[in-house]
């Protein structure tokens, strides 16, 4: 039996389907203790091998929001060259990134060379480590939801320039670049989905061997 009651398992649906990736960020500043609050979700993040490979970057600095924003703008240039017809119309359209306005951005890295965990899970299946680094994003995202924040992947990046503008050690890899604020508005379907871009696949069951 669940130690959970069911009041709680609806609410953390209900976390869940309202964990937007979110793009549209009012100005106003996150309370420092909000942030570290969200921040501590990634100490409670599983992690193969108990290696726990993230490192968190805060990027506050106007020399690395411009240089970041830059990246991001040329790369989302050569993406749109890539698109033609309806889809590039439709991609031109598509704000796909925060970074003028949310207040906390963070680039979030894997230690490849990390010696924690002492290499345990990850001979066989090295990718593991950043997999453990995407689950820990994934808790950090849903504490900064239940608080009220919303939060942005931004994947339209030349990561090695990123590397070199943060000037990051050798062996971390980039995982995710996150923009994080208030939301300006909220709402339970992709925006991606209602630019026309694509749609939410309905659930399906899983296959069976």
């Amino acid at each position: 039996m669940s130690q959970f009651t069911q009041d709680f398992q609806s609410q953390l649906a209900d976390l869940m389907r309202w964990r937007r990736d979110v793009r549209r960020f009012r100005t106003d500043e996150v309370d420092e203790a909000v942030l570290t609050r969200c921040l501590d979700a990634f100490h409670m993040a599983p992690s193969v091998g108990l290696s726990e490979p993230w490192r968190v970057i805060r990027v506050q600095s106007a020399a690395a929001r411009s240089a970041a924003l830059a990246n991001f703008e040329a790369a989302n240039a050569d993406a749109l060259a890539g698109y033609d017809g309806e889809r590039a119309q439709i991609y031109g359209t598509l704000k796909l990134s925060g970074m003028r306005d949310a207040p906390v951005q963070l680039a979030i890295y894997c230690d490849e060379d990390t010696g924690k965990g002492a290499g345990l899970g990850t001979a066989t299946m090295p990718e593991m480590r950043r997999y453990s680094v995407v689950g820990a994003i994934t808790h950090f995202w849903l504490a900064a939801r239940a608080e009220g924040l919303g939060v942005g992947w931004v994947s339209i990046m030349d990561p090695a320039q990123l590397d070199r503008d943060l000037d990051v050690p050798k062996g971390w890899v980039l995982v995710a670049y996150l923009c994080a604020g208030w939301p300006e508005t909220d709402s339970l379907t992709p925006e991606l989905e209602t630019a026309g871009w694509e749609t939410r696949t309905p659930t399906r069951a899983p296959l069976r061997r």
